[in-house]
């Protein structure tokens, strides 16, 4: 396919947030390589792109620039692609019998957008109403950093760490609201700077409106950047 072709399907499709699933979108190879090798292979892509660019990679600033640029991809930024690095969700035994929701917010958010490969800021709230386990507090932070760290789609990531959250505790009622800035808008095409996006998914209980209405009173959704 010639580039202006691809060039006019991207520019019919915007900066619109398509996804074909809740699912990021791997190859069936995808884990084949160790870390060293993907780390190696990118370096050298990370070489050519600022070769192309006209860098001087022989200057000192830049001479370690691509290996840096891979391990942060493999080791940080893209970490959540390996299922091996799934937090272990450890929940135990609603012993005290508490049966109002628990909320963890303002739990921050790094993630990438997968459209630009730039970053994703924010905040993301998690409620839970037990229904006779309960989940260690960092373990609701481990799992939303978890599925930040990948290239993303807002809306698929608050879908995916309320799933894990309910597979996890065992029932349906839970929810995730998060507020973001995407600096694929703020630092280019637009360059909105002011503007957030604001996703949620709501699971068993909290699709009641009370029910909604309680945890959105309690996260007041003022995120500060």
């Amino acid at each position: 396919m010639k580039i202006d072709q691809i060039e006019n399907e991207i520019d019919e499709l915007g900066d619109a947030h398509a996804s074909s699933s809740a699912v990021n979108p791997m190859k069936e190879d995808a884990f084949n390589l160790s870390d060293t090798e993907k780390i190696a292979m990118i370096t050298e892509d990370v070489k050519h792109i600022l070769d192309t660019l006209g860098m001087d990679l022989n200057d000192d600033s830049l001479r370690g620039t691509p290996l840096r640029v891979a391990k942060m991809f493999v080791k940080e930024m893209f970490a959540g692609l390996d299922p091996q690095r799934k937090p272990k969700a450890s929940t135990f035994e609603n012993k005290y019998k508490y049966g109002e929701m628990l909320v963890e917010k303002n739990i921050t958010v790094y993630s990438t957008c997968e459209h630009h490969l730039l970053p994703i800021v924010g905040k993301a709230h998690v409620a839970y109403i037990s229904k006779g386990s309960v989940i260690g507090l960092s373990k609701m932070n481990r799992i939303v950093d978890y599925f930040a760290k990948r290239p993303q789609v807002q809306e698929r990531m608050t879908m995916q760490i309320v799933q894990e959250l309910q597979k996890a505790l065992g029932t349906e009622d839970v929810a995730c609201v998060i507020d973001a800035k995407h600096l694929c808008v703020n630092s280019r095409g637009i360059r909105d700077i002011e503007s957030s996006t604001v996703t949620s998914e709501f699971g068993g209980a909290f699709k009641d409106p009370g029910v909604k209405r309680e945890f959105l009173d309690y996260i007041k959704l003022d995120t500060t950047f």
